[in-house]
């Protein structure tokens, strides 16, 4: 399946591109190189392959959610450029 001209063009409108025409030339070609590449997937006997989402087993790496004392309330507010009894004070808008 080769990409026409027309096809560049329309993506690099969709991507807010503007291509000169050796641009739209070159990257023709380097698409057309993918899709080759990707179509040879499609001669492999894939049948006994079973779906799946992502390559690796992914686990979640975070720690239990456990409750622990917060910040003081003079350290949370230590970098705040102003504050307004214990709040940021920010401007009105």
């Amino acid at each position: 399946m080769a990409i026409s001209r027309d096809e560049v063009l329309h993506v690099a409108q969709l991507a807010r591109l503007a291509l000169t025409d050796e641009e739209v030339e070159r990257l023709g070609g380097q698409l057309n190189a993918i899709l080759e590449a990707v179509a040879k997937v499609s001669e492999l006997d894939l049948s006994d392959v079973e779906p799946t989402s992502h390559p690796l087993d992914l686990v979640n790496v975070w720690g239990d959610d456990e409750p622990r004392p917060s910040l003081p309330l003079d350290e949370a507010l230590a970098n705040a450029p102003e504050r307004e009894g214990g709040f940021f004070r920010v401007p009105a808008g």
